[in-house]
């Protein structure tokens, strides 16, 4: 398949192209930032960044797993 080829068919299906360079996006930003938190030892305190990377993470997942089937059912 040529680049033009790949080109036409992510402007073919613009919505599910956002979602699927939106959810490598995201799973690369949970990533690195477990690693960067990892590395900057045990949470004190509250852990604040460590309480904001769980929501990020349990958003993206509610996302998949709710949002993404209740709009594939009303299509």
């Amino acid at each position: 398949m040529t680049l033009a080829g790949i080109v036409a068919q992510l402007r073919a299906h613009p919505v599910a192209t956002v979602l699927e360079v939106g959810s490598v996006l995201v799973c690369c930003l949970l990533f690195i930032g477990t690693f960067v938190l990892l590395s900057s030892g045990v949470p004190t305190g509250r852990g604040d960044p460590w309480l904001a990377l769980i929501g990020v993470g349990v958003a993206f997942v509610l996302f998949w797993t709710v949002v993404v089937p209740l709009y594939e059912r009303t299509l």
